[in-house]
């Protein structure tokens, strides 16, 4: 119970800029638990198709690849089908590559998205933060100047005290979003360098075949 009573004084104390920062932090949270979801989700089934694909690829048979791929709605599925699309025009390695790295742009925003919020998050709780400490230092030398002379010096230590709770927590929360952003991005890069690995894996696949045709 004194450490809930502590907590609720530190927040009463630190005043009206700590409600904002609070938002930040739930809207950040939230972000952060539906990105990492869906980058998870999105990994395991990109992994799921590949190992799906792989013997239709080793086979030739493009056609239930295709299928498959359609089926899937994933990334690795959308960056392959582009590139299975040019094979009947063309067995070029760069047309192939080129029309997957179409698909990888078109898919790389979607594995990005709001993720950067978290960031600017962290900044503006950083911000809000300190306003809110020099709004409550100006009003505590405001109260000071007209105090007993004799009070003044505890006034002041006591107002500065509570001000700086604002500082105190906007820091508590941008800390935690920096980490979170940056957890977030890295999870992000290895699901992209996964789709490029796939990519070059179907490219060398696929411009080895004749070779072992002949």
């Amino acid at each position: 119970m004194d450490i809930m009573t502590s907590i609720i004084r530190f927040f009463q104390t630190g005043g009206l800029f700590m409600y904002p920062i609070v938002i930040i932090l739930v809207l950040g949270l939230a972000i952060t638990l539906e990105r990492y979801l869906y980058l998870t989700s999105a990994r395991r089934a990109n992994q799921r198709v590949w190992l799906a694909l792989m013997p239709l690829f080793q086979k030739g048979d493009f056609q239930n690849a295709k299928m498959l791929m359609d089926k899937s709605n994933t990334a690795i599925g959308r960056i392959l089908s582009y590139g299975l699309s040019r094979v009947g025009s063309t067995r070029r390695r760069d047309d192939i590559n080129t029309a997957m790295e179409e698909g990888l742009m078109e898919v790389v925003p979607q594995l990005e998205k709001r993720t950067h919020y978290l960031a600017t998050f962290a900044n503006i709780a950083t911000l809000l933060g300190l306003l809110g400490t020099i709004i409550g230092l100006i009003q505590a030398f405001t109260a000071v100047s007209a105090a007993n002379p004799t009070e003044k010096a505890d006034m002041l230590s006591a107002s500065i005290s509570i001000a700086m709770n604002t500082t105190a927590f906007g820091l508590m929360v941008a800390i935690p979003l920096l980490l979170m952003h940056a957890y977030l991005q890295t999870k992000t890069v290895e699901v992209v360098d996964s789709l490029e690995m796939a990519s070059v894996k179907f490219l060398n696949m696929l411009t080895e075949r004749p070779k072992k045709e002949d």
